[in-house]
């Protein structure tokens, strides 16, 4: 089962800048489960297998089959909602990768890793950037996801 790390899971930090799409946060989140970090990293660099783990995803069309820098596409989530993304950063040895979504004129950078923990299992970590509002609505079906993710 997942569990929220020690480090609380959170860390809303809000009025880092101000932009048209009104205040800036930045939130991390974390979980920790039972799956190996290798099986957790090859979830996220499929993107086809994102549906699986994100309860908010319904289905994903991309320009690639795996996460690479440069790649696009577009996620198809709850509500008939139609997200852009461009896949920033990839560092598969780190196990980290880093994307910017977009819906209209609102963007999100998203930050994620995974990782070892002793005794076996795994730890994601996720540090969404962007509006405050959508942010803080988004945290929650973000940790679901993240949750899922690392269970075996």
């Amino acid at each position: 089962m997942s569990r929220p790390l020690p480090d609380g899971g959170s860390g809303l930090v809000t009025g880092r800048e101000h932009t048209e799409e009104g205040p800036m946060a930045v939130r991390r989140l974390t979980a920790e489960g039972s799956a190996p970090a290798g099986v957790v990293w090859e979830r996220y660099a499929v993107i086809e297998r994102w549906p699986g783990w994100s309860p908010q995803i319904r289905r994903v069309e991309a320009d690639a089959d795996r996460i690479a820098r440069g790649v696009t596409g577009t996620v198809h989530a709850l509500g008939g909602l139609r997200l852009r993304f461009t896949v920033t950063d990839v560092d598969p040895v780190a196990r980290r990768w880093s994307w910017l979504v977009r819906l209209g004129p609102v963007r999100m950078d998203l930050h994620h890793d995974v990782r070892a923990v002793p005794g076996g299992g795994s730890a994601t970590g996720l540090a969404i950037e962007g509006p405050s509002a959508v942010v803080t609505a988004y945290a929650p079906l973000a940790w679901v996801a993240l949750s899922r993710l690392v269970a075996r």
